[in-house]
């Protein structure tokens, strides 16, 4: 690894409260044992976590001269495999640790590795397009539930994870809906499919062929949202895949129709008695 220039300290004390926060960091025994881990001393001056990792992570990168073994230290925490029980988890401290690796112009990849990003200088660069995007998506009146998404931590480099996490919206609100615990087309045919049999969700009483067709072309959006872009975006590398705002904007408005479809959707068993 190419040596990495000192973290500003402001930087890494934010890090570290990010990995030390109370209820979802980490906890004390893991920092002792990833410490250890990575050959860097722990201090044990101060009973706070946060604290704790800064007194280490600080200590060291003075000692070093260089940011490598705190890079080592976050990429031995943010190990993929280490997560693989708690995926949702490590997109949101990936995401918060992004925003702050953004100061240093470095970023941490789905891939758990450390790669070069370009480099923020103020948190207005990010609040604005933040902002931008947000008031565009309002102009459109924009479903609430995508605006959600709309964070300027998500849109430090561009409009990747924004697209991937609105996304990921649309599953959740699925399940949510019909407790399934699915995902992607086997989730979409289990929850609208209507064929010699009552689905778990309606957007109409299905009465006609009109409507029935209606009900199909959803279920075909709902599978084309999740090829096109989710599951793109969650296997592609960001570098590979750029999405710029225009591409963004369109990609939240369709996320946006569903979910004003999905909120109108209804159990198709309090519409009808018996089966189809």
């Amino acid at each position: 690894m190419a040596i990495i220039k000192n973290f500003d300290l402001a930087s890494l004390e934010t890090i570290c409260k990010i990995l030390g926060e109370t209820n979802i960091g980490l906890s004390g025994t893991e920092i002792t044992k990833y410490l250890s881990e990575c050959g860097i001393t722990d201090p044990q001056i101060n009973s706070t976590k946060w604290k704790r990792l800064y007194d280490a992570l600080s200590f060291k990168q003075n000692e070093d001269r260089c940011a490598n073994n705190v890079c080592a230290f976050i990429l031995h925490v943010m190990r993929p495999s280490r997560h693989v029980q708690k995926q949702e988890w490590f997109e949101n401290i990936r995401s918060q640790l992004n925003y702050v690796l953004s100061f240093e112009g470095l970023e941490i990849t789905e891939s758990g590795e450390l790669k070069p990003a370009n480099k923020v200088k103020n948190f207005s660069e990010a609040e604005e397009r933040a902002q931008n995007l947000r008031r565009s998506l309002l102009d459109r009146k924009i479903h609430p539930d995508v605006l959600f998404f709309c964070k300027a931590e998500l849109l430090v480099d561009n409009y990747f994870h924004t697209v991937f996490e609105a996304t990921k919206s649309i599953a959740e609100k699925i399940r949510i809906k019909t407790n399934l615990t699915t995902d992607g087309a086997e989730l979409v045919d289990q929850a609208f499919s209507y064929k010699d049999k009552i689905p778990y969700l309606a957007l109409s009483s299905l009465s006609t062929e009109s409507q029935r067709s209606e009900q199909k072309g959803f279920m075909n959006l709902l599978k084309g949202v999740f090829g096109t872009f989710r599951n793109t975006t969650a296997h592609a590398p960001k570098i590979t895949w750029n999405i710029e705002e225009q591409d963004a904007l369109d990609i939240l408005s369709t996320v946006s129709l569903i979910h004003r479809k999905l909120d109108k959707a209804v159990e198709a068993r309090k519409i009808y008695e018996g089966s189809f």
